[in-house]
């Protein structure tokens, strides 16, 4: 049995190293304490108002709105990031031009600056008297204080993200296998979506997946700039803070239950097509 099963034999066989056991038990215990149980909780605490109380609180149009402005401006931050994230990537990998490393190391700026600054400074810049607001401005376009403010902030938190998941696949994928392509007589255009986007659509995907988590409980950078109007631009995590300052922790804890459970449903569907593009590009 074990022989017609390579997966059941590896995990059979000793391995060289050794250490398997206790390794998967502090992984376990791990994944137990700072994981499951705090997910278990939250999963739990909603169910004491019954399930009457969290359709209620869920169904509440204050709810509903900070709901689909959170989970809609992460989404639509996202598929921007991954346009300019690749290109970002792609001239990082393909070019070389003065300044690149100082280019190369401002890309993680967002992962070292508090986010309360970046709120800040975003505010500072899209306010109707800042740098960028007054250009907006004769165009009739307000950023600050309105749900443009919130996918602003979101772009500029999840954007490294995308730059770095796609950046290793670039690095390894050969230039030879592009110029190949054009001996063949492939135009440009061909040889970036029959040979290119197919090698990093993996990691197009991956990345749009850690900047849309990032971006659903972005919390600092986005409270000073959107304006936090109720059912216009309040976001679901601001949502949550206002019902535990109310006491109301059955209520945050549905709020936040309702956000795991989108946010579960949408990376799995996502995985799903991560691995289905893999095994379609394994060879048989």
């Amino acid at each position: 049995m074990t022989a017609a099963n390579p997966r059941l034999r590896r995990f059979v066989e000793p391995s060289a190293l050794g250490g398997f056991w206790p390794a998967l038990g502090f992984t376990l215990c791990y994944l137990s304490f700072f994981v499951l149980l705090p997910l278990a909780a939250l999963a739990l605490r909603p169910w004491e108002l019954g399930a009457s109380g969290v359709w209620r609180v869920l169904s509440a149009p204050r709810t509903v709105s900070a709901l689909e402005l959170s989970f809609g401006s992460a989404f639509i931050a996202a598929c921007i990031n991954i346009v300019f994230g690749t290109i970002a990537a792609w001239s990082l990998v393909r070019y070389e031009f003065p300044g690149k490393r100082i280019l190369d190391a401002l890309v993680d700026l967002p992962f070292a600056l508090p986010t309360a600054v970046v709120g800040i400074a975003l505010t500072a810049i899209y306010a109707p008297h800042g740098i960028m607001g007054e250009l907006l401005t004769p165009f009739g376009i307000r950023a600050a204080y309105t749900p443009m403010g919130v996918i602003i902030a979101l772009i500029f938190v999840g954007f490294p993200f995308v730059v770095r998941s796609i950046q290793p696949v670039l690095e390894d994928l050969d230039p030879e296998v592009e110029e190949a392509a054009a001996t063949l007589g492939a135009a440009r255009w061909r040889t970036l979506t029959h040979v290119v986007f197919p090698a990093i659509t993996p990691a197009i995907l991956t990345g749009f997946a850690l900047a849309f988590a990032r971006a659903v409980g972005e919390y600092g950078s986005v409270i000073f700039i959107a304006g936090n109007i109720p059912q216009i631009s309040e976001i679901a995590p601001l949502l949550i803070v206002i019902r535990l300052d109310e006491f109301d922790y059955a209520g945050a804890a549905a709020i936040g239950m309702a956000m795991l459970s989108i946010s579960f449903v949408l990376l799995f569907v996502l995985n799903a097509l991560q691995a289905g593009i893999l095994r379609r590009g394994a060879p048989h």
